[in-house]
């Protein structure tokens, strides 16, 4: 199976072109983990699957490093848009991509030659604030989680709860560099409030144009940097009064940073960079046929 490893501020996955490569879909899940093993794989914070879509230029899949698998992404469609344009599959600057969490819009910035991506801006479209649609426990359906109470290992946080076709839970904290991230991050993942389990992040609100970023992903653990998360957090901190809605906010991520704008319009914009790391031709175990 040929494959490429792309990165989006240090979010790593093995991305897998269905044009070219045949995978029998119940192969997937054991694939991802089998890529996604760093001791005996390629290592990475898991697998996206790239193919043809009915209803956009693309259609995008998301496997954590578990096997589970994500609505979205923000990083791995940045990536997603570079492979498609570099690789000449979809030779255009504004493409949609088909995803379990919806129909994403992307437009690419260029380099002056105009042959390579150096920066995606995705439409992230609007975020989903009722606890039905993360989904959360603990009050009405149609109520959004705002501030709300929870308890893990003894220690009380305030979570708001924002879904971008995935979901997530916001907690402002005093300084998210400090937060013992693998040790209460897995636990509110897995917390009863959350039937589908979520995605945890720590954010510091540094200003009302910046916030400091940590995240723990549903399935992945600690990683480098997380596109949704981020999006939600600029959601939360205007529903909160920490951000302006319409300002760009520059999140500061373990990776780097990416530029975020909830606009007036409702939809949410994220803007960063995606980069190739290695391609090559995977030959372990997983269930994988070669391609």
């Amino acid at each position: 199976m040929k494959f490429a490893k792309m990165h989006g501020l240090g979010n790593n996955y093995i991305y897998v072109n269905l044009w070219d490569t045949l995978i029998e879909e119940k192969e997937f899940a054991p694939l991802a983990v089998a890529v996604s093993n760093v001791n005996t794989g390629i290592g990475s914070d898991g697998m996206i699957t790239m193919g043809p879509s009915h209803i956009a230029d693309a259609r995008m899949r998301i496997f954590n490093e578990d096997g589970s698998e994500g609505e979205n992404c923000g990083n791995g469609l940045r990536c997603v848009g570079k492979y498609l344009y570099e690789k000449g599959i979809v030779p255009k600057e504004r493409l949609t991509v088909e995803t379990k969490g919806g129909l994403m819009y992307l437009e690419l910035h260029l380099n002056e030659a105009g042959d390579v991506v150096e920066e995606v801006t995705v439409d992230m479209g609007e975020p989903r604030l009722r606890r039905e649609q993360l989904p959360v426990l603990g009050g009405a359906p149609d109520e959004q989680a705002l501030l709300q109470p929870i308890e893990v290992g003894g220690e009380m946080f305030q979570f708001t709860g924002v879904s971008m076709g995935n979901p997530h839970a916001v907690i402002f904290v005093d300084d998210a560099t400090k937060i013992d991230v693998a040790g209460i991050g897995p636990k509110l993942e897995h917390h009863p409030l959350f039937p589908e389990r979520v995605n945890v992040e720590f954010v510091t609100a540094k200003n009302d144009r910046e916030l400091d970023f940590r995240v723990w992903e549903r399935g992945s653990g600690i990683t480098m940097a997380c596109g949704t998360g981020a999006c939600a957090a600029v959601v939360a901190g205007v529903l909160t009064n920490r951000l302006q809605r319409g300002e760009t906010v520059v999140v500061h991520l373990l990776g780097g940073d990416l530029s975020i704008r909830w606009g007036h319009d409702g939809h949410v914009y994220m803007r960063g960079p995606a980069a190739w790391i290695c391609e090559g031709e995977w030959l372990g175990d997983g269930g994988s046929k070669r391609g």
